[in-house]
């Protein structure tokens, strides 16, 4: 096993990992890439109620991948980190790679 201070760090990996493994929550990611948007505006781009998608950016916030400000009474959300974009787009390579080889596989059957 790794030493302990290697051992802490992929545990605050898993944290992050863990905070934007959820659909929803991925969605809003890829909305922030564009800049800072409030609750609402989240809310309605993704298609579901306020109060559920603030439970999301909680958790995002919670784990440093989302930082808020508040203007008047709005609460406007930004990326905290935008090479979290640069991981769901290693993501989606790995993707491309599996569509790949499975279409491989079913030409030769």
């Amino acid at each position: 096993m790794a030493d302990k201070s290697r051992q802490q760090l992929f545990e605050k990996q898993a944290e992050i990992a863990k905070a934007v493994a959820h659909p929803l929550r991925i969605a809003i990611v890829d909305f922030l890439k564009d800049g800072e948007q409030c609750v609402c505006d989240i809310a309605e781009h993704v298609g579901s109620e306020r109060s559920n998608v603030s439970r999301h950016l909680s958790v995002m916030v919670s784990a440093g991948v989302l930082e808020y400000r508040k203007e008047g009474l709005k609460v406007i959300y930004r990326l905290k980190c935008v090479c979290i974009l640069d991981f769901f787009s290693c993501v989606t390579a790995v993707l491309k790679q599996q569509a790949k080889e499975n279409e491989k596989l079913l030409k030769a059957i």
